[in-house]
């Protein structure tokens, strides 16, 4: 289990600066309701803790609003897994100033503030709150301190704060986000996660259970188990082979996935309950990050490049159609030329639909600093390296997509597409098909037929308009 992260404090009140007003909000009647503008950057544990503080302060009487202007509370939901994310927000907080009224409060919360803290306040002295993700159950009374000129710091970790009692404001349409497990056990030389969410800490699964019930009662019939290492999830009683079981035998739920799982915890346990449930989707985001032995043990990834690939053919051997992405960071320290050959080559051999791919970003606070100088991979090198793996990744992706046009699958209708006139719908193995349609079919069901790709999205002939929706239990 991990401790807290060095240099954070648990819990600090700040006085307030001088140069800030007394902040107030003014509540003449239930029609002026202060309001509450939440912007979200990073991961889907980021859309669903915002979904959380959206809840919490809802309940206590605060009204969302979809922009920031004039907003009475600004937050901001941060990430820190890489500088690019952090400087970006940085630059937001700045762009923001112009949508404060004199009464607005702006705090930062999430990975950003657990990493930084007091150093936020700093920064920006616009910004009266800085919350870790373990802080949240405190946001309605440091709002109120605010208020009155307090400014706060709060990046405890709390080992028990699974926050069971919220009721999330959801805003993922026609899907939920259900976390299941909160902060992380590995320490990846690369990652920041530990110290910004902590040790890993599962939800007991009858919790788990009745969230996702309460969540097909209100009509949604897909949903997304969260965690940072997912698979690894354990109550003390039960573990995610457990719970994926559990959830095929909720009523009405028609889709599961899971995100983000760690190649090391797929037992043949949770393999064979992926396989035998049937709402199980057929697709899995598996994290590689290298395809190199020496870059994995470098970044203690804690599998060789063996082990990895035997964990996608002993899924694929359960089920064939399986489709995979990944994650993967290329100009890791020590990469060399012939490293980087083992990458290509087993983005090759598993075949991925897709990949998340990034150069190596150096995290202050993480054991990858402490690595020696002379091993860092020049960023010129990287980049380079990182527009052939992008070309190999979608290169593949199209070839594999050009050979199942023709394919019939059902889709769930997600969203109006970008392009405004199509709709945006997803297969069970997580691709993208684009289907002509109004927004009455938001969250519906359809027989599709592919009629073409443009390489990594697809198009869709509509076989049947509306498939029935099963009935929750």
């Amino acid at each position: 289990m991990h401790g807290r992260a060095q240099g954070h404090p648990g819990r600090s009140y700040l006085p307030s600066s001088p140069r800030l007003p007394q902040l107030t909000v003014q509540m003449t009647d239930s029609a002026t309701l202060p309001t509450v503008y939440i912007e979200t950057y990073g991961c889907q544990m980021n859309v669903s803790d915002s979904e959380l503080m959206l809840g919490k302060l809802a309940a206590s009487g605060y009204q969302p609003v979809d922009k920031p202007d004039g907003a009475d509370v600004i937050l901001v939901n941060t990430c820190a897994v890489r500088d690019h994310a952090e400087q970006r927000v940085i630059g937001r907080l700045g762009e923001l100033k112009r949508h404060m009224n004199p009464n607005t409060v702006v705090g930062v919360t999430g990975c950003m503030a657990q990493r930084l803290g007091p150093q936020l306040l700093e920064q920006a002295r616009h910004v009266s709150l800085v919350i870790g993700p373990d802080g949240y159950r405190a946001l309605p009374e440091l709002l109120a301190g605010a208020r009155h000129g307090q400014r706060s710091v709060v990046v405890e970790f709390d080992s028990e704060e699974h926050y069971e009692d919220f009721q999330p404001r959801r805003t993922a349409g026609v899907k939920a986000w259900i976390p299941v497990q909160r902060g992380c056990d590995y320490r990846c030389t690369y990652c920041i996660v530990p110290y910004t969410r902590g040790p890993e800490r599962s939800r007991k699964l009858d919790d788990v259970v009745r969230e996702v019930r309460a969540v097909v009662a209100d009509g949604i019939s897909e949903v997304v188990l969260l965690g940072q290492t997912v698979n690894s999830y354990t109550d003390g009683e039960h573990d995610f082979a457990d719970l994926l079981r559990a959830m095929g035998r909720v009523d009405g739920l028609r889709r599961v996935r899971f995100t983000s799982p760690h190649p090391n915890d797929f037992s043949d346990r949770v393999i064979a309950a992926m396989a035998e449930v049937p709402n199980v989707c057929g697709h899995v985001h598996l994290p590689m990050q290298s395809g190199s032995s020496r870059t994995l043990k470098r970044m203690l990834r804690r599998y060789s490049r063996e082990e990895y690939l035997d964990c996608v053919r002993r899924m694929r051997e359960a089920m064939p159609a399986l489709s995979f992405t990944t994650d993967i960071i290329v100009g890791f320290p020590g990469e060399t030329e012939e490293d980087f050959a083992e990458t290509l080559s087993a983005v090759s051999e598993v075949g991925f639909d897709d990949a998340y791919t990034f150069k190596f970003s150096l995290r202050d606070g993480t054991p990858a600093t402490r690595l020696p100088a002379e091993l860092t991979v020049p960023d010129e090198v990287a980049g380079e390296r990182l527009q052939r793996l992008i070309h190999l990744v979608r290169d593949g992706a199209r070839q594999r997509n050009m050979g199942i046009i023709g394919r019939h699958d059902e889709v769930l209708v997600e969203k109006v597409s970008r392009r405004g006139e199509l709709l945006q719908t997803r297969t069970r193995d997580f691709k993208t098909v684009l289907v002509p349609g109004d927004e009455s079919l938001i969250g519906q069901y359809l027989d599709v037929q592919l009629t073409g790709t443009t390489g990594s999205t697809f198009t869709g002939a509509v076989i049947q308009r509306r498939r029935p929706l099963p009935l929750a239990g």
